[in-house]
This record gives structure tokens, sequence and C-alpha cells, in this order.
């Protein structure tokens, strides 16, 4: 331990009760994210100049329906992610403890999966485009990244490698050696960077002028930001997908990685997409 360590912010994970009810701040910053997110697709989608002709690929109050859709795409995948991806075996010996997701456990990995399921769904339903659909969800989703990384924080999880960095810190649960704080790494790269790059792209570049930039960009943003910030992050103890420096969210992320360049590539000799009939 160095005496030097900045102490860690001992912030309660209940941000406030309602009567008998606990408010998490965990589960605040999914709300957070999600309704950010839900706000500004539908900034996105009252700006006709990102579109190409100036047509949208659906009415901004759709918007509504999409959030429906996503928040369960996310919950559901999110969940049954960690559960599948991290801890098969706690799980399969608790399955009573896969709902609880109140005590934290949440994979981006399976979020992202269930979300582009949800996402799906709704592009067919609403007659629009798939690949504009994830557009615009891509574009917002760094938001939400930014608040969950924060929240993971607050619960002091998902800590940092060992470090004598000025700015590392001793973790409650992590024993008394001071850690990187990677979960602000990540909320800074996953999050504010990464939105920043989309911003660029959807209203400097007409990336949504082309279905699929943006959310090519985004996973091939977000698997590099992950891979980075892995280097930090103490990997998932006795994973089967721990090698060397290799972790469990670098192995999951190079497919990410791979996937959204060839969708860039693909969306480059992609046709504009057409506006929404139904609108």
């Amino acid at each position: 331990m160095r005496l030097l360590a900045i102490p860690f912010p001992a912030i309660d994970p209940v941000a406030f009760h309602l009567g008998p009810l606990s408010v998490k701040w965990y589960g605040l910053a999914y709300m957070a994210g999600l309704l950010l997110g839900w706000l500004y697709i539908k900034y996105l989608l009252t700006q006709d100049r990102l579109w190409p002709a100036s047509k949208r690929p659906f009415s901004p109050e759709r918007a509504d329906d999409l959030l429906l859709v996503m928040t369960v795409g996310v919950l559901l995948g999110g969940r049954l992610g960690y559960v599948l991806f991290y801890e098969p075996r706690f799980f399969l010996s608790n399955p009573l403890e896969i709902p609880a997701v109140w005590n934290g456990g949440m994979s981006f990995h399976g979020a992202l999966i269930g979300s582009i399921i949800a996402m799906v769904l709704f592009a067919r339903r609403a007659g629009a485009e798939p690949w504009s659909v994830m557009d615009v969800c891509a574009a917002a989703t760094p938001m939400g990244l930014f608040f969950g990384r924060l929240a993971n924080f607050i619960n002091a999880e998902l800590w940092g490698r060992p470090s004598t960095v000025p700015w590392s810190m001793v973790f409650p649960g992590a024993g008394p050696v001071s850690r990187h704080p990677s979960q602000l790494y990540e909320a800074f790269f996953e999050g504010l960077v990464l939105f920043a790059v989309l911003y660029w792209l959807t209203h400097y570049r007409h990336g949504l002028r082309r279905p699929g930039v943006i959310a090519g960009t985004f996973l091939a943003g977000y698997g590099l930001a992950r891979s980075f910030c892995e280097l930090f992050r103490e990997p998932d103890p006795g994973h089967v997908l721990t090698i060397g420096p290799f972790t469990a969210g670098i192995l999951y992320s190079l497919p990410m990685i791979l996937a959204g360049i060839l969708v860039v590539r693909a969306a480059g000799r992609r046709t504009p997409a057409a506006a929404d009939v139904r609108q």
C-alpha cells in the first residue's frame, strides 16, 4: 500500500430511499443513459440536414417505441450476457440470483446483442432502414456507457490492476494495494471520447447519410477503447479467456473491431437510405 494513494471517495451505492425502496446509483445510471439517449435520438431525427435528401428514416415520435424495446433488449441482453460470459458456474449453482440485477452484474457485449435484436425488430415494425436505426442508437450509446462506468466506480467494482501512478486508489474489497481507477478510464474513452468521435461524424462528416457508418464506427471504436482500458483493469479471476496479457474483455472486443471495419467498408458502397414512407 502506498501512503500517497488517493483515498477512495466512499459514496453510498444507494442514492436515496423512497420508503422501503432503495434507489441505487447503478439503476440511476442505466436510467440516465437510456433517457438521455432517447432525447438525443429524437434530436438527431429533427435535424433534416443530417439525413440523405433531408429525409429521416423514421419520425421522432417513434423514438418512444424505440426506447421501450431498447430498454428490454439492454436489460435482458446485459444480464444474460453477464451470466453466460462471465459467471456461468455461479449462476448455474444459484439460478435464483439471475434476476437480481440490483446486485450488479451486467455485460456490455450481452447488452449489445440484446439491443441489436431489439433494433432489428423495431426497424421491421416501423418499416425503417435497419442500419439507420442502428446508427442513431450507436450515436447515443456512449452516454449510457459513461454513466454506467461511473456507477461501477461508485460501487467500487471492476477495479484496475495494481499501480503506483499518483492517481491510484485503494478500493474497498480489493486489498491494501493501490490500483488504477480503470472505471474512470473507461468512462472517458468509451463514453466521452467515443461520443465526440461519433458526433464529429454525424454533424461534420455527414455519417448518417450512409447507413452503417456510425454503427460500424461505434463497434470498432468501442472495441479499441475497451481493449486499451483492459490493459489497466484487473482481469476476471479464473476466467478461461484470461490468457497472458489478453483478458475476456479484449477477446470479446476483437470481433467487434473486425465487424465494425467490415460494416463501415460496406456502408461506403451502400446507397443512401430512403425516407420512411410511413412517417
